[in-house]
């Protein structure tokens, strides 16, 4: 273990510049966590030599590191003290550390969104970049109140009406990061046979159709269809995630979508083979004008079927 007396004056320029302008809690997290990493850099100690100081496992230290789990203060005062961190520096961590723990608007959904969702929203809200695919549904963060409330409702039958309500509130909060003046650049690949899936019926998708379409026009959207016909070779049986930041934490997150949870992979190998994965993918996906086409096919389509005009 390194000398602690041997401390040398540390500088942590990004925390200082977006910590002084009230960073969003998520955002604090991720520049907490970058902090704490810097230290224990500096230190040249590795995760397993540190984690004991926080009574816990390599992957709780690195999940913190990565701001990935909501900060403790007791971990992160006894962190702070095993690296002998400065006045400055500590009062630079200690500050977001509170502003990590102030309450993100999600939290008043905790009842219907399981940790392993919440992680994502907060993320979503501090990306500069969303790139993902999807294989079975149309992506929460671009759908529409009755195609998300059709989803619910089929999901858990026995949910009660206030119940699917509230799950559908949240879902348009969260589409905050999409309706924003600053929002992230967003791309999304849709596995063509979610246009074929009838989710609430002829006159829900047709809505939601729409909807897709409305928004490939806005600066910043980026909205393709992978054929079936292209999709076998390159499309992965589970939904992606990509998202990049640029507020000084980690810089690129992905997140891989499972039956009741999700994983969250930060690594830089990890990272480059899902890249891959979503580059091969936007390949063989058809080019804007031509998904736009088949979007409006299947719109058009499903208002015939409804009986109502486009």
């Amino acid at each position: 273990m390194s000398d602690g007396s041997a401390v040398r004056k540390e500088t942590i320029a990004p925390v200082i510049e977006v910590a002084g302008h009230n960073a969003r809690p998520e955002v604090a997290a991720r520049l907490l966590g970058e902090a704490l990493r810097q230290a224990r850099k500096e230190r040249s100690l590795p995760l397993r030599d540190v984690a004991p100081v926080i009574r816990g496992s390599v992957s709780k230290l690195s999940r913190l590191e990565r701001g990935e789990s909501p900060p403790k203060d007791r971990d992160v005062h006894d962190l702070m003290a095993f690296y002998q961190l400065s006045g400055e520096r500590a009062h630079e961590i200690e500050g977001l550390l509170q502003q990590a723990k102030d309450n993100a608007w999600w939290q008043q959904y905790g009842d219907v969104t399981p940790n392993w969702l919440k992680r994502l929203i907060g993320l979503e809200s501090g990306a500069t970049r969303i790139y993902c695919y999807e294989n079975h549904v149309v992506p929460g963060l671009l759908q529409t109140p009755d195609y998300t409330r059709a989803l619910i409702a089929n999901g858990l039958p026995g949910a009660s009406r206030e119940e699917v309500e509230r799950r559908v509130r949240l879902r348009l909060e969260r589409q905050r990061v999409v309706r924003g003046s600053h929002r992230p650049d967003i791309i999304v690949m849709l596995d063509e046979g979610i246009l074929l899936r009838p989710v609430g019926g002829p006159a829900v998708m047709s809505r939601q159709l729409t909807h897709l379409i409305e928004l490939s026009h806005q600066e910043g959207i980026n909205i393709r269809i992978v054929p079936f016909e292209c999709s076998a070779s390159v499309a992965p049986s589970y939904p992606i995630t990509h998202l990049t930041f640029g507020d000084g934490g980690p810089s690129e997150l992905v997140y891989v979508e499972l039956i009741d949870s999700a994983m969250y992979l930060s690594r830089g190998a990890e990272i480059e083979q899902y890249r891959q994965v979503l580059l091969n993918l936007l390949s063989e996906s058809a080019r804007m004008k031509e998904s736009r086409a088949r979007l409006e096919q299947a719109r058009d389509r499903y208002a015939d079927q409804a009986g109502t005009a486009v």
